[in-house]
């Protein structure tokens, strides 16, 4: 393979991992607390959209910014009221919350605009351009802050949940939410907390996709994207560090599925576009079917709490 395609696959690795890295961080404090979060997707989509429209609106990109954290966070808290407050079916509420979004989107999209469910594209100044715009063509230098942000995360996140207090409590209320009640630290606090966090991330992840990646929001622009990032986390055992790995093993994927359309392989002919395209997906499947039964989840994982009186 040539030296600068290996670059180029690199750079766009780094490109297509950084939404699945912060949606992973995300879901990933969320289960530590207990909660399973498969409404990953849903919030990140949502968080797009809103960044998309505020960001036409406002022309800005701090306020746009704010604005797909403050919507995914509220998609959390209202995962959070269903599941924690009232101790309903976790998985179900997940599934409500991407349905909310997907139709929810798509609706005000296409009231708000006229276009099909798509936004308008936000202008140049408020999309988030290269940190180092001379060196735009480098592989590890040429990315945007929200790319370098996503990386840092990781041992950020690796730090709060080992090495702090808060952590600790984090993965006690995960494993045995009892104890942590009789230690009269708030079980629901906690986890709120956990699940605000998870939509500080996943806002950030979704407007990634407007103002870093795409220049509009367009329906179901995600793709799935947030069941990818649940499956990297539950590949990485749920640990910051592991769960950057498969992020980036499933951003090379798609990287090289891109590069791969309409070139002839050896003994293989001309790949289909359809089976390159499929790949990321289907190694999400694989990873699924194939680890989820090995990785030792959270043992409170999915399992409502109600305070003994």
């Amino acid at each position: 393979m040539d030296e600068s395609l290996v670059w180029a696959v690199i750079a766009s690795t780094l490109r297509v991992a950084a939404p699945l890295i912060l949606c992973a961080l995300a879901g990933l404090l969320s289960e530590r607390a207990g909660v399973i979060d498969i409404g990953l997707e849903g919030k990140m989509l949502f968080a797009a959209f809103a960044a998309g429209t505020v960001g036409v609106w406002s022309g800005s990109t701090a306020v746009a910014l704010l604005a797909a954290m403050g919507v995914a966070i509220m998609l959390s808290w209202l995962h959070g009221l269903a599941c924690v407050s009232h101790q309903g079916d976790q998985v179900v509420s997940g599934v409500a919350v991407n349905i909310i979004a997907a139709g929810l989107t798509a609706v005000l999209g296409i009231a708000w605009f006229k276009q099909g469910g798509q936004t308008p594209p936000v202008s140049d100044a408020v999309r988030i351009q290269a940190v180092a715009p001379s060196m735009a063509d480098s592989a590890l230098f040429g990315h945007n802050a929200l790319v370098y942000l996503s990386l840092a995360l990781v041992p950020a996140v690796w730090w709060l949940v080992y090495r702090t207090r808060f952590g600790l409590r984090l993965r006690a209320v995960g494993e045995n939410p009892a104890m942590v009640d009789a230690a009269g630290v708030s079980v629901t606090r906690l986890r709120y907390a956990a699940l605000t966090l998870n939509g500080m991330l996943c806002g950030l992840a979704g407007a990634y996709l407007v103002l870093a990646q795409n220049a509009s929001f367009v329906p179901n622009m995600t793709a799935g994207r947030g069941f990818m990032a649940l499956a990297a986390m539950i590949f990485g055992q749920w640990h910051p560090v592991k769960a950057l790995w498969a992020c980036l093993l499933f951003g090379a994927l798609d990287a090289i599925a891109i590069r791969l359309q309409g070139v002839s392989l050896p003994m293989v002919g001309e790949v289909p576009v359809q089976a390159v395209q499929a790949l990321p997906y289907a190694l999400t499947v694989v990873l699924l079917a194939g680890f989820i039964g090995k990785s030792v989840a959270p043992k409170a994982l999915g399992r409502a709490y109600l305070k003994e009186r």
